[in-house]
């Protein structure tokens, strides 16, 4: 089980305060980091999206990338703070905000 930290816990949901809709290169990179921050499960224990799911292909990838890079949860927490941080520059945020799931 993977520790997350105060400051991922705070970006996931400020994630979720964006004013705009990230583009989905965002999205997938967004994706990439949290799962590989949360390790929730690993992706040697995820299933494998369905032949027709290119969405789901997508998401794995990115994913698979950030393993394949050799990112450590640790460091995907990292990153992926970092990552929020810019992203509420580009796309704005409102700290108010009811919070909602980008990406849909």
């Amino acid at each position: 089980m993977v520790t997350l930290s105060p400051a991922f816990e705070q970006a996931v949901v400020d994630s979720k305060k964006l004013v705009k809709k990230p583009t989905n290169d965002h999205l997938l990179e967004m994706y990439g980091l949290f799962k590989q921050a949360t390790q929730d499960p690993p992706i040697e224990q995820s299933e494998a999206p369905g032949t027709f799911d290119l969405k789901g292909k997508a998401k794995k990838r990115a994913w698979q990338k950030v393993v394949d890079e050799g990112v450590t949860p640790e460091q995907a927490q990292e990153q992926y703070i970092a990552l929020i941080e810019q992203l509420k520059v580009i796309y704005e945020f409102d700290a108010n905000k009811v919070p909602e799931t980008v990406g849909k």
